[in-house]
This record gives structure tokens, C-alpha cells and sequence, in this order.
């Protein structure tokens, strides 16, 4: 496994939790609040929620918009990151940021 494909995929990981965050954030908080988790998970998500504007409906109520987002993220990580990977099947385990943390976790709980 080439380490730069790694990578892009804990980008792109990050990039698509981070968007999840927002969504769950935004049950608890308005996107203008004062608190300052929910102001870096909107200032970090902005930049990404604008790239796909084109390509989001118009009938989505805003505060789905962010999930809406990461589902691309999702598919692009599902589809062809497993394919550069070098992957024969594709599935949940195939992602390498949270194979990693279930690895993570199982080791931590199992010991």
C-alpha cells in the first residue's frame, strides 16, 4: 500500500467525520453560536459545503446540506479508494482511518 494513498484517505476521512460532526452538532446548537466547537466544525466544513453547491438540491433543508456532502466523500472513499488500494473487495473495513481506530479500540478493550 503506497503511504500518500493512505493519506489522502485519512484526508478525505476526516474531511467527511468532520462534516458528520456538524450535522450531529447542529441537533444541539444553531450554526451561528457562540460555542466554539460548533464555530471551528462550521468554519472547517464551509469550504467543502460551498465546493458542492452545483451539485446539492435545492430542496434540502440546510442543516442536512453538511450530510449530503459527506455522502460523496463516503462514496468516493467506498468506490475508488479500495480500488487504489489494490483492494479485491469493497467494503466497510476496506477504509484505512477507521480500520485503524477499530484496531485501535480492540486492542485497547481486549487487553
Amino acid at each position: 500500500m503506497s503511504p500518500i494513498v493512505i493519506l489522502i484517505d485519512y484526508f478525505l476521512g476526516l474531511i467527511m467525520w468532520t462534516l458528520i460532526g456538524r450535522v450531529a452538532m447542529n441537533i444541539f446548537q444553531k450554526e451561528d453560536s457562540n460555542f466554539f466547537f460548533m464555530k471551528v466544525f462550521v468554519k472547517l466544513t464551509n469550504p467543502f459545503i460551498k465546493m458542492f453547491d452545483r451539485v446539492t438540491p435545492s430542496f434540502l433543508i440546510k442543516p442536512l446540506v453538511p450530510l449530503y456532502v459527506a455522502w460523496f466523500f463516503y462514496m468516493f472513499r467506498f468506490y475508488v479508494m479500495p480500488y487504489l488500494l489494490g483492494y479485491s473487495v469493497m467494503g466497510m473495513l476496506s477504509f484505512p482511518l477507521e480500520s485503524e481506530i477499530a484496531r485501535s479500540l480492540s486492542n485497547l478493550f481486549n487487553k
